[in-house]
């Protein structure tokens, strides 16, 4: 179909959509309203609320302690396992535990310790920030013996590729990045950089918290070492949902958890004084595993799986090039700008706006237009695309409430407030 920006044609591409249907999988509360943050926090499938009560009022409320062995000591494995069928690596190479950080510390320390003459980490300015913080406290923690490499991206959508590979040496560790940039949307090339990496014996560590549940990934074609991951955007999980952690079959037993607890024991009921890592990726477990958030995961996690990843993707695809031309005909006319990679094959799942009052249109789309985007500094309004219950019709409404906001002056009236969280 020839684009055009009116609302009709917006209603023709959702009934050609095969995965319209799927919509109906989650909770609308408020049908007019448009919901652009999935890439922060996903919608509630409707399954996680029946399993809610069923975990709450059965499991717990009527089996009590017997729930362990009714599937709460294996979930961690369980449901990874349905992770790793999105994210290409084999079912015991991926396990849920702790949160997205804290993933990130263990294997960054373990990888440290593994190769002791090694003295340099690489990333970007691109990477999420929570990341480097991290990255800066483990070497606090190691008594100052590393350093951090951060490359400068040259327009800050794009990866600093060509700065990365230039800066891989014999004396580079790890290469950590995160493969969709959050703010950008910028999807780096996953094998090409590995390979990089690996041409110099380093290793590499993918954060695919903006990817996983939107874009293909294949971490084994990739050569990929480790990756982690949250399960809140994307993947449905709910708010704070643990997190997920991947590493390569052959360095399970190379690298070792730098906080050991006795769910990665070898016989945790043993209640041995002294710690025996139990093999495989059950020993990047430490402590009790939230039993009500985890399981909470699978759900969501059912509805990806059976809508199928390169159906996902497809619609992706179609939704961010519609939004980037109406952004073309509707917004740049209007002083916005496009924020995010040109090319399809370099973008992720939302589309990042700029515009010079940025933040106040965006608490004018929340606070009087109905529309839920997000907010990053200094300028973007991120509109984030989850193929399984955004529809074209949410995207046109968005960007001509978005163009009303700016026509009409309705963002001036918060010039004034700035919200703790966007």
């Amino acid at each position: 179909m020839l684009f055009r920006a009116d609302a009709d044609y917006a209603r023709e591409l959702d009934a050609s959509d095969e995965l319209a249907h799927v919509r109906n999988e989650f909770v609308i509360a408020d049908p007019d309203q448009i919901y652009l943050d999935g890439n922060s926090l996903g919608r509630l499938p409707k399954a996680t609320a029946a399993l809610t009560a069923d975990i709450v009022n059965q499991q717990w409320g009527e089996r009590l302690i017997r729930g362990w062995n009714e599937g709460w000591f294996t979930a961690p494995e369980r449901i990874g396992a349905k992770i790793a069928q999105l994210i290409g690596a084999d079912p015991d190479e991926v396990i849920v535990a702790d949160s997205t950080s804290i993933n990130l510390f263990k294997l960054v320390v373990a990888v440290l310790r593994a190769f002791p003459q090694r003295s340099r980490i690489l990333t970007d300015d691109l990477n999420f920030p929570s990341d480097l913080y991290i990255l800066q406290g483990i070497i606090d923690l190691l008594g100052a013996q590393h350093q951090v490499h951060v490359a400068r991206s040259p327009d800050s959508v794009h990866g600093p590729v060509v700065e990365l590979r230039e800066r891989l040496d014999a004396d580079a560790a790890l290469l950590t990045l995160s493969h969709t940039v959050f703010k950008s949307g910028y999807v780096y090339d996953m094998a090409e950089l590995t390979a990089a990496a690996h041409a110099h014996g380093a290793l590499t560590l993918w954060d695919l918290s903006h990817s996983v549940g939107a874009v293909p990934l294949d971490l084994h074609a990739a050569g990929a070492d480790m990756a982690i991951g949250c399960t809140y955007k994307y993947l449905n999980g709910g708010p704070g949902s643990p997190a997920f952690l991947f590493i390569r079959r052959d360095l399970q037993e190379r690298l070792h958890n730098p906080i050991t607890g006795w769910m990665g024991q070898q016989n945790p009921f043993d209640f041995d004084l002294r710690y025996r890592a139990t093999p495989g990726m059950r020993h990047f477990l430490t402590g009790t595993p939230q039993v009500v958030s985890l399981a909470l995961i699978e759900p969501g996690l059912d509805v990806l799986l059976a809508a199928g990843m390169d159906r996902v993707r497809a619609k992706s695809v179609r939704q961010s090039e519609y939004l980037i031309q109406l952004w073309e005909a509707l917004l740049a006319p209007l002083g916005f700008s496009l924020n995010s990679p040109r090319d399809p094959r370099q973008r992720g799942s939302h589309v990042s706006l700029g515009h010079p009052q940025g933040l106040y249109i965006d608490l004018a789309l929340i606070n009087d237009m109905n529309v839920l985007p997000d907010f990053r500094m200094p300028d973007n309004i991120r509109l984030g695309i989850a193929p399984l219950y955004t529809s074209f019709s949410d995207i046109h409404t968005a960007v001509t409430r978005m163009r009303q906001i700016v026509v009409e002056g309705l963002f001036e009236k918060y010039v004034d407030q700035a919200p703790v969280v966007t």
